[in-house]
């Protein structure tokens, strides 16, 4: 059995007072949730605030990114050993708004996975398809090369801590939301090709979420489909009843 993963995204949103809120109001809503995993993704200034916050809490923390160097003349940059000292459970890499805004290819997002393998963090890794790509017919080549060269080299082993978020890029922030059938091709395919890369074990283990415009209103229906584990949430992810209400899913039934 895999456990539902709910993950809230914040990207670039909310002050330490605004973060501190949202959680504080989240923590009670959420507190006899013992069967989903949640998590939480602030802004970086905001990370050590909110595991004060909710320590204690049955709520995780999450970063947005990472670099993969441990140390060294990156200015600007926050290594996943400095993630794993303020309190992260996991670190969010490949979204889609870092390859496309920041030009994150695969082999740099590899770089990343291979790090926070190494420093015991769990990895929520994004990978997912433009409209371009979609109407092109080239949905599963884009999915196939993504997961081949950004997961590389990580073994069966490390793959345990690896949690995928499938996100067309369609339905980030436009209100456009894949289908529950269109979210369930996806994911079947994701799966059987990590069969096909490492084994049908690590396939059934590892958790794959759906991410791109999960609002309270779709998030049952798509918890129905047997290969959806749960959500990436963004936007309503910054409303703390919205955000309880998914991670408090109902699937009809």
């Amino acid at each position: 059995m895999r456990t539902p993963m709910i993950a809230g995204n914040w990207k670039l949103h909310k002050t330490l007072q605004e973060s501190s809120g949202l959680v504080t109001e989240l923590i009670p809503a959420v507190a006899d949730n013992r069967t989903v995993e949640i998590v939480v993704a602030p802004v970086y200034t905001a990370l050590s605030k909110v595991a004060e916050v909710i320590a204690g809490s049955n709520i995780k923390l999450a970063a947005q990114n990472c670099h993969p160097e441990a140390q060294g003349a990156f200015t600007g940059e926050v290594s996943p050993a400095l993630l794993k000292d303020v309190g992260c459970h996991y670190v969010i890499i490949g979204h889609s708004e870092r390859r496309q805004l920041f030009g994150e290819k695969d082999e740099f997002i590899n770089h990343k996975a291979r790090a926070l393998a190494v420093a015991g963090l769990g990895i929520i890794f994004c990978i997912g398809e433009t409209l371009e790509e979609r109407e092109g017919g080239q949905m599963f080549d884009v999915l196939r090369r993504q997961i081949r060269y950004g997961l590389k080299q990580l073994s069966a082993d490390q793959m345990a801590g690896v949690v995928i978020a499938y996100e067309p890029v369609w339905a980030i922030g436009t209100g456009k939301t894949a289908s529950d059938v269109q979210a369930q091709e996806a994911h079947a395919f994701i799966r059987a090709l990590l069969a096909e890369l490492y084994n049908v074990q690590v396939a059934s283990a590892t958790r794959i979420l759906y991410g791109g415009s999960v609002k309270p209103g779709n998030i049952d229906g798509l918890m129905t489909q047997p290969d959806v584990d749960g959500a990436l949430v963004g936007g309503a992810s910054l409303n703390a009843d919205d955000f309880a209400r998914i991670a408090n899913f109902q699937p009809p039934g």
